[in-house]
């Protein structure tokens, strides 16, 4: 009975083991004590700020699945939004991969609509996210391009950038034409592209989705720079609308836990294109990864203070 479970348990342990080995590669490469000298230096308020502007973030993004949601016919209410995502957050804080707690989403409220418009509702609204996080982007980027800056950009993140553009411009472009190229076939993936236009491009909600979509994602590239400022590190304007979110795409890739160590390498590597140091990147990176994980607490007083009621499953 246990042998399905392997490969998921499998992928479990090695992204753990990823953890570790990066932790322990950065500590030697990066100057792991200088970050921690850091950290022990780390300015409360600048901190306490970080974990305001986190706190908001977690609000948008709930009322975001919230629009999103209703969009699709699944009804829920602001406050019991909010809860799920905080649990969510929690979940997706403490397992290996960084979406088992949106998955969860799905289930829990899957009984007001049914589990396929409560889970097209969870990943309409983690894709708006991440549109508003390449739109920033690519707004510093384009800014890169024709003002003055002092950035210095390696070859290989040229190469990066270039290709995120190209990414930006041609994933619409290649999802429209997908219904025309496969046809008859294309029904799964036509139905899939109207709830997605229903959900997130709607006239009525497109103004609401555009306007949450960025402000979480400057909500969190500004509280990464004030967990730098906390740690007397003074990240340039177009440094910030730039390097940090290629920092947080990092922490998309699934091979660590919730981002950690793929996030801290990439500071590490891009803090140095504005005259930063790795170890002040790695300390900022791990300075905003305590700071997140501290503002997902009330996820763990949701469980606290409903102790009989599951985690996982129908809430």
């Amino acid at each position: 009975m246990s042998l399905p479970r392997l490969p998921g348990m499998a992928m479990r342990v090695a992204q753990v083991v990823v953890l570790v080995l990066l932790a322990v590669l950065l500590w030697n490469v990066a100057d792991g004590q200088g970050a921690w000298d850091l950290l022990q230096q780390a300015n409360p308020l600048w901190l306490l700020a970080a974990a305001l502007v986190l706190t908001l973030q977690t609000v948008m993004s709930a009322q975001r699945w919230r629009i999103t949601a209703a969009q699709l016919g699944v009804y829920f209410s602001p406050v019991e939004a909010v809860r799920e995502y905080y649990l969510a957050q929690v979940v997706n804080q403490s397992l290996p991969g960084g979406f088992v707690g949106d998955a969860n989403r799905a289930v829990r409220l899957r009984h007001h609509a049914g589990l396929v418009a409560s889970g097209q509702a969870v990943v309409f609204e983690r894709v708006s996210g991440q549109l508003g996080l390449l739109a920033v982007l690519a707004f510093g980027l384009a800014a890169n391009l024709v003002l003055p800056t002092s950035l210095i950009w390696p070859d290989w993140v040229k190469s990066l950038l270039l290709a995120i553009l190209v990414g930006v411009v041609g994933t619409p472009i290649i999802l429209s034409s997908i219904p025309r190229l496969l046809g008859p076939k294309a029904g799964p993936v036509a139905r899939f592209s109207k709830a997605f236009k229903r959900a997130v491009l709607a006239r009525a909600v497109l103004p609401q989705q555009i306007g949450l979509s960025l402000g979480t994602t400057l909500c969190n590239v500004f509280a990464f720079a004030l967990c730098g400022v906390a740690l007397g590190i003074s990240l340039p304007f177009l440094a910030t609308l730039t390097i940090v979110p290629l920092i947080l795409c990092a922490m998309l890739i699934p091979i660590s836990v919730s981002g950690w160590g793929v996030r801290e390498g990439a500071a590490a590597l891009l803090f140095p294109v504005f005259g930063a140091t790795a170890s002040e990147g790695l300390a900022t990176s791990v300075a905003f990864g305590l700071i997140f994980l501290i503002t997902v607490v009330p996820g763990l007083l949701v469980i606290w203070m409903r102790p009989n009621a599951p985690v996982f499953g129908p809430h």
